[in-house]
């Protein structure tokens, strides 16, 4: 007997539940598949993106917020020493140079003036003397030679005559003592003379080795007169002050500090690993944490440093130690800026910078070179006026003092 065999309804449910959840299965699976792929297309897509920004623009480019702005402290000294009486300005404040900052008490000063003056005047009319004199002695060598030839005369009439016994032995003695003393004074006379024109020779009053000495004390008791007062050797703000009212200083003791705002520049440290394409000349973008993203500088590469910041350490690392750990060395590197850009934005000594260096030009230098010529790199005239001055007063004294008589004795 043939039985026929039939699921039964659950059994059949069941089994159409199996197949429908495995067609569920394969569909998740494909799902997740196309994510991950569509994800590892994206990061490749990035990759690529960013390899080919790097290959194109980035890799020519350098930057470090490891920069801070640098520029010229100029300590404010005085040349002599003395006792501070007045201080004319303070920290914060501008000021241009030549401008009075330190007043020093000049009573020593002014009297050591004083005695230079009147000594230049009192040398000037000694030398005028000594050019007087000859003209003296040159009349006094005549006199002499008269009483000399007068004596000489005497004594050939008298030994003439002592044949005719009209003259007696002791005339003619007396004659040619008197002959003998005559040139005898002839010759002091043209010694004098000789003596007093070695003195005179070949000069002035003015370039006269007497009045030159005197001239120069002069100047310096003008000079060590001007020097009480300190003035600012550049145009710069006021920083540092530490000089007060009263108090003793020294020649070279440090009173103020100037910095000149308009000529400062970067020292931006990079890794070393980053300074391998730098050049002198590359241009440099900066941003200063001061202004923010909304000023940007624009500067130059003027040079790398000789060593690295820790060479130049007040207290330089030993690395022969048996434990030691490399690190990677920062070497500072100078940049300029543009002083149009600095004077609309001015900056501060030490402030912080971010510098981006532009490597792709690589024409320039990988070191500055010297300038070669003869120009100094910084330079004050401040201090040139107190000589002119002082030239100017000796030329005055000796003109006052020289008179007439110094010129005509000159001329004969």
């Amino acid at each position: 007997m043939n039985q026929t065999e039939t699921n039964p309804p659950g059994n059949a449910g069941n089994a159409g539940n199996a197949g429908n959840a495995g067609s569920g299965g394969n569909g998740g699976s494909a799902g997740r598949s196309r994510t991950l792929f569509m994800a590892t297309l994206v990061l490749v897509l990035v990759g690529l993106a960013y390899g080919a920004w790097w290959a194109l623009a980035l890799r020519h480019f350098e930057e470090t917020d490891d920069a801070y702005v640098g520029g010229n402290i100029v300590q404010v000294t005085p040349q002599v020493a003395g006792t501070v009486v007045a201080i004319h300005a303070d920290d914060t404040e501008l000021v241009q140079a030549g401008k009075p900052l330190v007043e020093l008490d000049r009573s020593d000063a002014e009297l050591a003036l004083r005695q230079a003056q009147a000594q230049l005047a009192q040398t000037v009319r000694e030398v005028r003397t000594l050019y007087v004199n000859n003209n003296a002695l040159s009349a006094n060598v005549a006199t002499r030679a008269a009483d000399a030839a007068r004596a000489r005369s005497d004594l050939d009439r008298r030994q003439q005559l002592a044949g005719t016994g009209a003259v007696s032995t002791e005339d003619i003695a007396h004659a040619k003592s008197v002959l003998e003393a005559a040139e005898s004074g002839l010759v002091a006379a043209r010694e004098q003379l000789a003596s007093n024109r070695v003195l005179t020779d070949r000069t002035s009053v003015e370039n006269h080795p007497n009045v030159l000495r005197a001239g120069t004390q002069l100047h310096n008791a003008w000079l060590a007169w001007t020097r009480a007062m300190v003035p600012a050797p550049v145009t710069g703000t006021v920083a540092k002050r530490s000089v007060q009212v009263g108090q003793r200083v020294a020649p070279g003791a440090p009173l103020m500090a100037i910095v000149p705002l308009d000529a400062l520049w970067v020292d931006a440290n990079f890794k070393e690993v980053q300074a391998t394409h730098m050049r002198v000349g590359q241009p440099v973008t900066l941003r200063a944490d001061l202004y923010g993203r909304e000023v940007t500088y624009h500067g130059k590469v003027v040079g790398l440093a000789a060593g690295t910041g820790s060479a130049f350490a007040l207290l330089p690392t030993q690395n022969a130690s048996g434990n030691w750990i490399k690190v990677v060395q920062r070497i500072p590197v100078r940049v300029s800026l543009d002083p149009q850009e600095l004077a609309k934005h001015p900056l501060r000594v030490g402030l912080s910078m971010h510098a981006k260096v532009d490597i792709s030009e690589q024409k320039g230098a990988p070191v500055a070179l010297g300038q070669g010529g003869s120009q100094p790199a910084l330079r004050t005239q401040v201090f040139d006026a107190a000589g002119k001055q002082a030239d100017a007063m000796v030329a005055r004294i000796i003109a006052e003092n020289i008179g007439a008589a110094a010129t005509d004795g000159q001329r004969k």
